[in-house]
């Protein structure tokens, strides 16, 4: 049942110019708010049982967390059988004896909802050989029967592209060749173009000598790579033919089976929705991928006058999107009724800012925030700035730029599980990091073993403070825009608070962020780990400047503001509508609500 090679896409809907129209596809609910809960990996990792889960359950009920809105409850790798049975999914006897279907219903009867964990790929992460390739609609009917209400997807061991745990030379899949040139030949009609007459669309790919390299799409695993812009490139031809008909096409290239130069090519005519594919394969390998040869010809339609010929692969959004598409579908073939809610969780390896919103309600945007799993979550010293993925600061450092992919219509950036609670984090900087995924309607999944918490302790003031959980819930569902940084560019070059990807961690960012009552939080963020005695103002002009009529207007008309921070509870009346601090601590944050005071 596992398939041989990528899915042929017969709709356009799957496909690259698709992605910024909109669509969600059916089965696919919008309108739904971060979802709140509780995952079992960072504190127990595969170490995870179902005395454990129900244990976490209790918590929750007891804690009262469940009425602040922590609903859902998730098992996360390590619960199946290392293998199938009868081609079905089964729950590990030893660590969860009673199966899924009593632990659903045990988690039910608390008001909570049940979600699960399985990965796009043959094998889990963990190594279980039970991924959902092949299996979907199989799958599907499990979860449905177990009363799942939501899945993560993971992105492990996938066939189709240079995953964690996948063949290296996956990337044939998701790069085209070096490209030397094309020829285009119909009766007495004959065109070469060298790929130096060409132009290079979008960004990646490059002219190396006399060859094109590097056309396929950015990975977004780790940090470095902006979300923001094109993170494909193609190699557009433009050409005029004498009259409409079939012309022939060949390539001459060169394959690899490498970062940058693979072996799958598509071949189209002109954009969007006007787009035509003439070819979408694999070519033949080649000796090296400097070893040049002609290609079979391929068929296409070319229209009398000027024409568009696209050379390119985004195979690697493609292919992903169509396999957590699979789940989806499966999930509405057996039951159309379905509300079960998709986290996918693929790192940000294929951009799913641009295409998430067809097929689930979160996408991870990098690889995850901690690897010490499974020790009651040990965030370790160092994770709250390490310059890779595992920190807090490096998730935030991209989240914070994407506003602009998330909301209602769409879905939300998720830069993964919360890490409060974990050893290695102090309290002011666990307060600033739900803080951060609050502003940024980061779904808020909790990650600590729950029997460590006691009510009104420090862990259970930030995890339970409502006033700032409301702005990650507000009804409007805006994620907070950075307007303001206080890093300043080495070279001089003028910073977009709102569009750079910075990593110096040594700055104070201000975020603002429209809420439904008509009212705006404010959030001054120190990512450093020293204290800052400086004064830090915004005004209304500048929050206009950024979010412009995403606040009404009597907002900005207002001569004196309610300014309540949400952490101390203090308020004060400002007037002049200019909103500052003074110093702010180490890894700090002052965060205020602010309220037009309006006749």
């Amino acid at each position: 049942m596992i398939p041989k090679e990528p899915a042929k896409i017969k709709d356009n809907k799957y496909r690259f110019d698709s992605f910024t129209n909109g669509k969600a596809f059916p089965g696919n609910k919008k309108g739904r708010l971060p979802a709140m809960g509780w995952n079992s990996w960072n504190a127990f990792g595969s170490g995870n049982t179902e005395t454990l889960t129900k244990a976490m359950a209790d918590a929750i009920v007891e804690l009262g967390l469940d009425k602040i809105g922590y609903k859902y409850l998730v098992l996360d790798d390590g619960c199946y059988k290392s293998e199938r049975e009868d081609g079905k999914l089964a729950n590990e006897p030893v660590k969860f004896p009673g199966g899924f279907k009593s632990l659903s219903d045990y988690i039910h009867e608390r008001g909570l909802k049940f979600g699960m964990y399985n990965d796009i790929g043959t094998n889990l992460c963990a190594g279980a050989a039970v991924g959902t390739c092949g299996f979907e609609k199989t799958d599907a009917r499990s979860y449905l029967d177990w009363g799942v209400d939501f899945l993560k997807i993971d992105n492990c061991y996938y066939l189709w592209d240079n995953a964690t745990f996948s063949n290296p030379e996956n990337a044939r899949y998701v790069f085209a060749p070096n490209i030397k040139g094309i020829s285009i030949f119909s009766g007495d009609f004959v065109k070469r173009l060298t790929a130096c007459e060409g132009e290079l669309f979008g960004s990646g790919a490059s002219i190396v000598d006399d060859y094109a390299t590097g056309i396929g799409t950015f990975d977004g695993t780790n940090t470095g790579t902006s979300p923001v812009g094109p993170m494909s490139g193609e190699l557009v031809f433009e050409l005029s033919v004498p009259e409409d008909g079939e012309y022939n096409l060949s390539v001459n290239y060169a394959t690899g089976r490498e970062n940058g130069v693979g072996e799958w090519l598509q071949i189209a005519t002109d954009f969007g929705e006007n787009t035509q594919y003439f070819y979408d394969d694999l070519l033949p390998a080649t000796e090296s991928k400097v070893s040049f040869t002609e290609s079979l010809p391929v068929k296409i339609n070319l229209k009398k006058g000027k024409n568009t010929i696209r050379l390119m692969n985004h195979r690697r959004q493609e292919n992903t999107l169509c396999s957590y598409a699979a789940m989806l579908e499966g999930l509405l073939q057996v039951r159309e009724d379905n509300d079960v809610l998709l986290s996918l969780c693929e790192w940000g390896k294929t951009q799913p800012q641009n295409w998430g919103y067809k097929v689930g309600n979160s996408w991870r945007i990098l690889n995850d925030i901690t690897f010490r799993v499974g020790s009651d979550g040990n965030a370790g010293f160092g994770e709250w700035t390490d310059p890779g993925t595992p920190s807090v600061t490096s998730q935030y450092n991209k989240a914070v730029i994407m506003d602009e992919f998330s909301g209602l219509d769409k879905g939300w950036n998720d830069p993964d599980m919360l890490m409060v609670g974990m050893n290695g984090l102090n309290i002011k900087m666990c307060q600033t990091h739900f803080t951060m995924w609050c502003m940024l309607n980061a779904p808020l999944m909790l990650g600590l073993d729950l029997r460590r918490v006691k009510k009104g302790d420090e862990i259970y003031k930030i995890i339970a403070n409502f006033n700032v959980i409301a702005l990650n819930q507000d009804a409007l569902g805006i994620q907070a825009k950075r307007i303001f940084t206080s890093y300043k560019s080495s070279d001089g070059k003028k910073i977009s608070p709102d569009k750079d990807y910075i990593t110096d961690c040594n700055r104070i960012d201000v975020l603002a962020k429209p809420l439904s009552d008509g009212c705006l939080a404010l959030s001054f963020i120190n990512l450093s780990q020293e204290k800052k005695n400086e004064e830090i103002s915004v005004n209304l002009e500048l929050i206009k400047k950024f979010l412009g009529n995403k606040v009404p207007e009597n907002f900005y008309c207002a001569e004196t503001f309610c300014v309540k921070n949400l952490w101390t509870d203090e308020e004060c009346i400002v007037s002049g509508g200019c909103f500052s601090i003074n110093e702010i601590e180490a890894c700090g944050n002052v965060t205020v609500k602010i309220s037009p005071n309006t006749l």
